[in-house]
């Protein structure tokens, strides 16, 4: 983990309050890191719902296949997440660890090994030792609590520099509900239907089904809107566990994603996703500036993500970024090599809202300074107007700097 804090880490982070039906504790089982917790167990209410997104990735890891099947039932009682190992491309004996560590989770939580959830992030392609989690599980057990929530987020921390919080009420039929979040990541970033990890929970009356749907298109628009080093994960995953506790004090129970009481609650998780999702950006190895680039003008909305993508994947591009740099000729390069329908003569570049380029040539009032002195922002905006349709997207991103490289060609060192 890196010891130097991002420049672009949030001031101070907000408290996040207790949710009824959601414990936890953190505990320290050496698993990769010394001297630091990295080992986190979450107990849940009776009852609780549960629905997950997880990597496309076809090498996904043991914990990831785990909880596709596990989920199916879409109930959950504990959760168990460690970092420093992924678990992944670990075979048989892979598969093994995550039974006996659900076995050992669900001992210590008094219910049953399939109601365990699990999630891991690391290094790919080193065995797992179930024991380590014998002996740290059921000391955790023994003192879960329901607050400080910068407990957990710090404890499933790998290379990010700092713990990755949000929170925000909502209502639902009257009633305020929470809905905290956690998340971790800086590499590895190129989400193909959620985050390296992220995990949600909420006090509202949800049925699974409904939070499965919700998930699944606040995703689309959040984390899988971001890109560090356009490298997907084997470990991607992302869970919204509901303890359904609000019922008590009158929230409804929400059985269908089309019941209109759900727009504030729809509204307030897709905040808590985005936040999310620009902290992980944000805490990019090695990153100086956050970039979001806005492609409108496209012929459709998946054509414009495409383009977006392939501007934010832009080893060339993000380099310049770094250098404080309005390289545009980087941009239109990844335009054209995006394989979505583009008119060069009709492309418009801007920075920040300063236009550098218009249809097919640098634009007549192109100033170098005020650009320039644009790039040195923490926050840089780029828009690309295709020309061709009405198709809008934005993906955010970060820059490529020399201690991207430092950090991942020491990672297993």
């Amino acid at each position: 983990m890196s010891t130097a804090i991002s420049p672009l880490a949030p001031k101070s982070y907000p408290e996040l309050p207790a949710i009824e039906g959601v414990t936890f504790a953190t505990a320290a089982a050496g698993i990769k890191y010394k001297g630091r917790t990295d080992v986190l167990l979450v107990g849940l209410a009776k009852g609780t719902q549960a629905a997950g997104v997880f990597t496309r990735s076809k090498c996904p890891s043991a914990p990831v296949d785990w909880c596709r099947e596990v989920l199916k039932s879409g109930k959950a009682r504990g959760l168990v997440v460690n970092s420093g190992n992924a678990n992944a491309f670990t075979g048989k004996a892979g598969k093994e660890t995550v039974k006996q560590t659900a076995a050992i989770a669900a001992e210590a939580l008094g219910c049953k090994p399939r109601e365990i959830v699990l999630a891991s992030t690391g290094v790919i392609g080193e065995p797992l030792d179930a024991a380590k989690f014998d002996g740290p599980l059921q000391k955790a057990a023994k003192k879960l609590k329901s607050t400080p929530w910068i407990e957990p987020a710090q404890a499933i921390m790998t290379t990010d520099t700092y713990p990755k919080v949000a929170t925000v009420t909502a209502d639902l039929g009257g009633v305020t509900v929470t809905i905290n979040g956690i998340a971790k990541g800086a590499g590895m970033i190129a989400p193909d239907m959620a985050t390296m990890l992220s995990f949600i929970f909420t006090d509202a009356p949800i049925e699974h089904q409904v939070l499965q749907s919700l998930l699944s298109k606040g995703t689309a628009t959040s984390f899988n809107a971001i890109t560090v080093d356009s490298d997907t994960s084997t470990s991607d995953t992302l869970i919204l566990f509901a303890t359904g506790a609000a019922e008590a004090r009158g929230a409804p129970r929400i059985e269908s994603a089309s019941d209109k009481r759900l727009a504030g609650f729809r509204k307030a998780l897709d905040e808590v996703l985005t936040n999310l999702a620009h902290q992980v950006v944000k805490d990019g190895e090695g990153a100086r500036h956050f970039v979001s680039i806005t492609v409108k003008g496209a012929k459709s909305a998946a054509s414009a993500k495409k383009i977006a993508k392939s501007v934010a994947d832009s080893p060339l591009l993000k380099t310049a970024i770094a250098g404080e740099d309005a390289n545009w000729g980087r941009i239109v390069a990844a335009v054209g090599k995006a394989g979505e329908p583009a008119d060069r003569d009709r492309l418009s570049i801007s920075f920040g809202g300063i236009r550098v380029a218009h249809k097919g040539a640098r634009d007549p009032s192109y100033n170098e300074a005020k650009v320039s002195a644009l790039m040195k922002k923490q926050a840089i905006d780029i828009g690309i107007d295709i020309g061709l349709g009405k198709g809008e997207f934005t993906v955010w991103t970060c820059d490529l700097t020399k201690e991207y490289v430092e950090i991942n060609g020491d990672y297993r060192s």
